[in-house]
This record gives C-alpha cells, structure tokens and sequence, in this order.
C-alpha cells in the first residue's frame, strides 16, 4: 500500500461493503479485486441523502466538482461508513443513521491527473427541515430530485434518483 493508501482495516471493509453495495458502476468490484494486490489510491465515501419524501437530495457545493453529495476521503484507520457519517456531519451539519446496504460502490477518477478512486455512496433519509451548517466557503443545500444540478460526475443525477426511486418503493412512498 502506499502511504497514502489505505490500511488492512479500511480495506477490508470496503471489500465487504462493495459486496453488499445495491448498485455497481464501472466494474467497481472487479477493479477493487485487482488494485487491492498493489499499491492502491486512498477510498472516497459519500452521502446519498433524501428528504422522507424522497423529492429532495441533499448537495454540497465543491469548489470544483459543482453540486455533489457530501463525502470524501477515508482516512487511516478509518471503514468508508464512518468516514460517511463523518463527511455528512463535517459537510453539512447533519447527524444521520446511514441505511444498512450501501447504496452504490464505484470507481472514478477525480481529476484528469489523478489514478482512479474507489467510491462507497451510502444512503441515508433525514427531515429535510433540519438545519444545515455548511463548510466554510462550500454551501450546502437541499436540491429537487426531478431538477439537474451542476455536477462533475453527470451521470450521479440518474445513479442518485435510481436510488431514491428503489427506497420510496420499498418503503411504499409514491411519487407527487
């Protein structure tokens, strides 16, 4: 692993959450098989936060990348569901119960110059009421889920209300 990279623990427990993700991309699960054997770039994690409607997705606003979920990098010693809950809460403000299954594992490359990432997103649905206390300099705010939003990853829209379309059916939400 590289200095960067990340540890035994991080790792194994990225393996097991790719595994139990509801979604894949970009032949995430394969592609961690084979980086896992060598030195490998640190794991990103997000956020897929839905109001109990499941109408509104919760985005920060990134310097660079646009209107995103909120996440970012696992750090040592730390599994991708915590860094989650700790990017959500350092992000945004708000303290949520991440769902069981992650909601999606993915591989992406952050910037033109960068190796590709391993991305856990997982889900979670908060009341879309409680107040936000964004970072410094990157707004957050809740955005319509049938409205684009300035991204740099284009295809999150589709992955994303894919997503809170499969949760308001399991939880017997239907659409206004």
């Amino acid at each position: 692993m590289s200095a960067d990279g990340p540890d035994q623990r991080t790792l194994s427990a990225a393996v097991t959450e790719a595994r139990w993700a509801e979604a894949e991309f970009d032949g995430a699960r394969a592609w961690l098989e084979e980086a896992r054997t060598g030195p490998m770039e640190p794991i990103a994690a997000e956020v897929w936060v839905f109001d109990k409607a499941f109408q509104r997705v919760l985005l920060v606003r990134h310097r660079w990348r646009g209107w995103v979920p909120p996440g970012g990098k696992v750090e040592p010693r730390e599994t991708p569901r915590s860094a989650a809950a700790r990017e959500l809460f350092e992000e945004t403000g708000v303290e949520a119960e991440l769902l069981a299954s992650p909601a999606a594992v993915s591989v992406r490359a952050y910037r033109a110059d960068w190796a590709p990432t391993l991305t856990l997103s997982y889900g979670a649905v908060v009341d879309h009421s409680v107040p936000l206390q964004a970072e410094s300099r990157q707004p957050a705010a809740w955005s319509l889920l049938a409205q684009d939003w300035a991204g740099f990853f284009p295809e999150d829209r589709l992955r994303i209300r894919r997503y809170a379309g499969h949760l308001a059916r399991v939880r017997g939400i239907t659409a206004s």
